[in-house]
């Protein structure tokens, strides 16, 4: 599994990194994917979208066929 980076300002919330990183189209989309835990962090289910990410954290998408990455990093 390959993990890109997404440069972002801290603080963030999961729903709006989930966004930022393209992992979801929308917000709702997010936001969804989140309660339906979709979405892990450091390879935990996060299910609260306004979970706060730390710099180096893991998000990743769950897929039937594996998962995408992205590693949240500070500018």
């Amino acid at each position: 599994m390959t993990v890109n980076s997404i440069e972002v300002s801290l603080p963030i919330k999961l729903g709006q990194f989930v966004k930022l990183a393209s992992l979801a189209e929308t917000g709702g989309q997010a936001r969804e994917m989140i309660e339906m835990g979709d979405i892990t962090v450091n390879g935990q289910v996060e299910t609260h979208r306004g979970h706060h990410l730390s710099n180096g954290d893991i998000v990743s998408l769950i897929l039937a066929d594996g998962e995408i990455a992205v590693e949240v990093a500070a500018i």
